[in-house]
């Protein structure tokens, strides 16, 4: 990490669900963030006001991930703002659900330049950009592990980051950043919103520790993996998911 300005770090999709809670952890913990969000302003100003009456620094920036100049916006505002940036965390994604056989070309396109893309911007913008130091953390899915039916395209673009994940790593040797990714199980968010009781029930009950995840649970590793104890870990991909796979 940088020691001649504060510690800065992009938190994209960071305004609502996990991408909250890991702003938030990683202001907690002395990082100015910079929340990048896709649409909803009242969230993410929610999510800054939040920040900054815990007595922390964040600011907001809005931008399609997908689109190679909102990411160097994004990394342009972040470094207006504090500095530089010294920890990237490629949150930002979608979930479709359908039978490989009934997707559509149209679902198909739009997960794949959210998730794969999106994700993708990122890393070459922070492979550019990050301070000596530093850390990306990605998001893959536990769903890599279960492959479970309807989530095909959905796996497919986490599947893909993973082997980013590694890859990068090795291209950034020489630098001290470290490249890794969290895989959750499922968590309660408004991803899950959509299932019906008794689905939410068996989700909770497929790990040994039969719960759902929570935000938090996924904020605390990611605080790991960005600060000073989590500097030996690299081009690992961490599956954080009570046990289910």
């Amino acid at each position: 990490m940088s020691e001649n300005n504060i510690q800065s770090a992009i938190v994209t999709g960071g305004s609502r669900g996990i991408g909250a809670a890991i702003a938030h952890r990683l202001a907690a913990d002395g990082f100015a963030v910079t929340i990048n969000y896709a649409g909803n302003v009242k969230a993410a100003d929610e999510a800054v006001r939040t920040i900054e009456k815990a007595g922390g620094r964040a600011i907001a920036v809005q931008g399609d991930v997908s689109e190679p100049a909102a990411i160097r916006a994004l990394f342009d505002a972040a470094e207006k703002a504090f500095g530089g940036v010294d920890v990237l965390v490629n949150n930002a994604g979608i979930m479709t659900k359908a039978p490989l056989g009934e997707a559509t070309d149209e679902a198909f396109d739009r997960i794949m330049a959210v998730n794969l893309k999106g994700t993708f911007n990122g890393l070459r913008e922070a492979a550019k950009r990050l301070r000596s130091g530093g850390r990306i953390i990605n998001f893959s899915t536990s769903v890599v592990g279960t492959k479970l039916e309807t989530y095909g395209l959905y796996t497919a673009t986490k599947a893909a980051v993973e082997a980013l994940t590694g890859i990068l790593a090795k291209e950034l040797r020489g630098r001290n950043i470290t490249v890794n990714a969290v895989a959750p199980g499922p968590v309660a968010t408004e991803l899950l919103a959509g299932l019906t009781p008794e689905t939410l029930a068996l989700f909770a009950k497929a790990a040994p520790l039969e719960r759902l995840g929570q935000p938090d649970d996924i904020a605390g590793l990611v605080s790991f993996l960005a600060g000073p104890e989590g500097g030996w870990v690299n081009a690992q991909v961490i599956r954080a998911n009570g046990g289910l796979v």
